[in-house]
């Protein structure tokens, strides 16, 4: 069978046309079949069978196993089976045949991700619970240290989250390589109602860190969910002003990160301290910002109170940072502002940290070229 006739086949299973495959392969005998058992496509490595599960045509993965002789277990260039094709697309018929056809219900792809782990990508409860029906175990890891809890939190789909609480009750009590636990995961990626579950249900400690020190708050904060930073404060006890292994409170990240809004409800509505230092070298929030560029943050930040003459602990001002990080608009800002360029501690002022011509052309002008 030449590779044209071999990728028209491909064709015809991943629009799931049965009758037409069927015919093609009979035709062609069974030196056809055996090829086909035995064929990888592509840079991938897939199979048809894979194609198939990939894409939920039930009636050809069965033909694929039972006429054709596919085997259920064979898999592409990154181990996946046919059964992760199908859980990580929600095809749960297709799941159900290729288990009831001797899939491993935990076999492992690349990176050690189970079919369970690809089931709670998708917000598809059926394969969640088909797949614990025959023995998934939710409990495994992959690499990088996380189960399927992990995945499911970050997903945010409360019923998924429930019904894994449910199957396996402490599955909750995970961490990730780096120490992350699903409430991390959960604050992370603003899954509110994921979070209110996880307080009401587990017994994640309040403030728990991460490796570096950082905690579900600070996660929250630094991505600008508010809704989710309220509940951890009301129902978790969590801190406002805790520190990172730097010294970097929710303050600082959120300066960090641009998140405007996370800033007014950390210093009006907490009574953060805006010029609060962090780390050895004493940063505060508008020293981040300028050094990230953020020009709207810094404004943000001076509304807040932020001390536009403080100095860290090398005598630079927040003029010195955005020069460090080669931000125009911000420097332009700041000496808007009225931020004189001054030296720091070594003699150095900011302009002398400029690199980029359009950076140098601001302390000529006064303003970023547009």
């Amino acid at each position: 069978m030449d590779e044209n006739a071999l990728k028209h086949l491909v064709k015809l299973t991943q629009e799931g046309q049965l009758c037409s495959l069927e015919n093609q392969l009979t035709l062609a005998g069974e030196a056809a079949a055996q090829t086909v058992r035995q064929k990888h496509f592509g840079r991938s490595g897939d199979t048809l069978l894979h194609y198939a599960a990939r894409h939920g045509h039930l009636e050809v993965v069965k033909f694929l196993i039972k006429e054709v002789g596919m085997g259920v277990e064979v898999y592409n260039n990154d181990y996946k089976r046919p059964l992760h094709e199908a859980a990580s697309m929600g095809h749960e018929a297709c799941v159900s045949c290729l288990i009831r056809e001797g899939a491993k219900v935990d076999c492992l792809k690349k990176a050690d991700w189970t079919p369970l782990m690809m089931a709670c990508t998708r917000r598809n409860l059926g394969v969640v619970e088909e797949l614990l029906r025959h023995g998934a175990d939710p409990a495994l890891k992959n690499k990088d240290g996380w189960n399927s809890f992990h995945i499911a939190c970050r997903e945010g789909d409360p019923a998924v989250v429930r019904h894994l609480l449910l199957a396996a009750p402490d599955v909750w009590r995970t961490e990730s390589k780096i120490l992350r636990t699903p409430l991390h995961t959960a604050a992370l990626h603003g899954c509110e109602d994921v979070v209110r579950i996880l307080l009401e249900r587990c017994g994640f400690a309040p403030d728990g860190p991460d490796s570096c020190g950082v905690t579900a708050f600070m996660d929250a904060v630094r991505n600008g969910h508010i809704a989710v930073a309220r509940l951890l404060l009301e129902k978790h006890q969590a801190s406002p002003t805790a520190a990172d292994i730097l010294g970097a409170q929710p303050v600082h990240q959120a300066a960090v990160t641009g998140q405007q809004e996370a800033l007014r409800f950390l210093v009006r509505e907490l009574g953060v301290d805006v010029n609060q230092t962090a780390t050895d070298i004493q940063l505060t929030a508008l020293h981040y910002a300028a050094k990230e560029g953020h020009t709207a943050t810094i404004n943000t930040l001076l509304e807040l109170g932020a001390d536009l003459h403080v100095r860290d602990k090398k005598g630079r001002t927040a003029l010195h940072m955005a020069c460090i990080g080669q931000h125009a608009e911000a420097a332009g800002t700041l000496l808007q502002l009225g931020l004189e360029d001054t030296e720091d501690a070594s003699g150095s002022t900011a302009q002398q940290l400029a690199k980029k011509p359009d950076v140098l052309r601001v302390f000529q002008s006064g303003l970023p070229e547009t």
